[in-house]
């Protein structure tokens, strides 16, 4: 990794922190410390830059104050662009529906966009499994069987055999 990327990290934590909501105990997990870890997955995966960053900041829109149009001010339109893939439409109010539309969304934004999605999923798996919550590991059995179904056959990551490990073990929960 470099430098440039270290510090591009270290803003984007410096704007979670900035706009993001204090957590408490009646949150589903606490939202900082999730995007956190979602983006040192990604950062130690060795993925690019721009899919760092977007995976720590993938619920800023969702969660905070943060507009897009701040956002692209200090991120730019890639990141901008995955971020607003990753965006939940809460107008949906069937699950299923909810989760498809984000998913093929997702798609529709490139390899990218779904490698953001898929390392959202796999700490959610992470965090509910150590809290025993089985309903939001059914939330992340939703995702996972929708990214899974509707990957492109030319996606190719090694984050989607991981997210394969988290379904199967799950999987009688679907």
């Amino acid at each position: 990794m470099t430098k440039s990327i270290d510090l591009e990290f270290e803003k984007a934590i410096r704007f979670l922190v900035k706009y993001m909501p204090v957590s408490d105990k009646n949150s589903r997990k606490p939202i900082l410390a999730h995007g956190i870890r979602v983006g040192v997955y990604l950062y130690e995966n060795n993925y690019s830059q721009d899919i760092i960053i977007a995976g720590l900041l993938h619920d800023t829109i969702e969660w905070s104050k943060a507009s897009k149009g701040i956002i692209k001010k200090e991120f730019g339109n890639n990141i901008t662009k995955l971020i607003l893939a990753n965006t939940k439409k809460d107008s949906i109010i069937d699950k299923e529906e909810k989760t498809n539309e984000l998913i093929k969304r997702c798609i529709k934004n490139g390899q990218d966009a779904l490698i953001v999605k898929t390392a959202d999923i796999i700490d959610s798996f992470k965090w509910y499994s150590k809290q025993n919550n089985k309903d939001q590991l059914g939330y992340c059995m939703r995702n996972a069987n929708a990214i899974l179904k509707f990957k492109p056959s030319n996606f190719h990551d090694n984050i989607f055999g991981e997210l394969k490990k988290w379904q199967k073990k799950f999987n009688n929960l679907s």
